[in-house]
């Protein structure tokens, strides 16, 4: 049988997770950077740097995609690029528009210009939906936050159906919080595992929200099963939530500390017209759940506590 090629734009980390995943199914798995880097810290740590192949892509030249293509011939390409952080949007709103959306957009234009049978998946944030009581599914609807990052990703995600419509094998992978010991440090749960761990008190916003989180070494074992699917859209969620509070509560209680005496609310911290609770649906990965028995076993307190282990 011949080897499958993946090809992933960007380094960051559910990228990693994944290239190790299929790496295990026997893939040639091929990465792309703005620019080549000596180490990739995400592949040094899971130890695949050696078993992956960097090369070089600007994602803004249709002339550069077309030359990868046509070299590689992947069979799936998952475009991980993309300016992530919602407040650093503000500042960077040039680079989120043409990382989250132009990049994407020209991808999926030469996919259909060379008639290819590729499969392409879009990672996307379930920050583009509204939630109803809180919970979010595909069929919620569309947020008109002016947010650019979300801005950015809305627009991905509805050409990513519109190409859909016209024969291009896409998909829409949204996604919750995906934590994992690559986690930047300043994200809660990792931010609050190493302060409890060192037993330093920690400066926080708004605790009372809730959110839906889930660990990446299982989130790419469900991403790798949706490659033998047809095309969707599909939202990638545990469907239990957590509070800041707990998260803070839980990592303390690792290191047998009263949280309460550890931690500072500080407002500057505090987001504009944060949501409450956004958690998944429940049902959001039924079709994958249904065909591969594969669900999510990592979250809430589990998940805090796996994140302190590794700290």
């Amino acid at each position: 049988m011949k080897k499958k090629t993946t090809l992933i734009t960007g380094s960051g980390v559910i990228g990693a997770y994944l290239a190790k995943e299929l790496l295990k199914k026997k893939h040639k798995i091929i990465v792309t950077s703005r620019y080549i880097k000596k180490n990739y810290k995400n592949y040094q740590f899971l130890k695949i740097q050696k078993k992956v192949q960097f090369i070089k892509l600007n994602i803004l030249s249709k002339n550069n995609i077309s030359k990868v293509l046509e070299k590689y011939s992947p069979d799936n390409i998952f475009y991980f690029s993309g300016q992530s952080s919602i407040a650093k949007s503000l500042k960077l709103k040039k680079s989120t528009f043409n990382s989250n959306f132009l990049g994407a957009k020209n991808f999926l234009i030469i996919l259909k210009k060379k008639k290819l049978k590729t499969k392409f998946f879009k990672a996307n944030s379930a920050y583009i939906f509204y939630s109803k009581n809180g919970i979010v599914s595909i069929k919620s609807k569309i947020s008109n936050n002016q947010n650019p990052y979300i801005k950015s990703q809305i627009k991905a995600f509805k050409i990513i159906r519109l190409y859909r419509k016209k024969g291009i094998n896409c998909y829409n992978l949204i996604f919750f919080q995906v934590e994992s010991p690559l986690r930047a440090k300043d994200f809660l749960i990792k931010k609050a595992c190493i302060h409890a761990k060192y037993k330093k008190k920690i400066n926080v916003g708004n605790i009372k929200t809730v959110r839906d989180y889930s660990w990446a070494p299982e989130i790419v074992k469900g991403v790798y099963f949706l490659t033998k699917l047809s095309p969707c859209d599909i939202i990638f969620s545990s469907g239990y939530g957590i509070s800041g509070e707990q998260i803070i509560k839980f990592a303390y209680k690792e290191n047998k500390l009263n949280y309460k005496k550890y931690f500072k609310i500080n407002n500057n911290l505090f987001r504009r017209n944060e949501v409450k609770t956004m958690i998944g649906s429940k049902n959001n990965t039924n079709i994958i759940k249904n065909n591969f028995k594969w669900k999510l076993n990592t979250f809430g307190k589990k998940l805090v506590k796996k994140m302190f282990k590794s700290i």
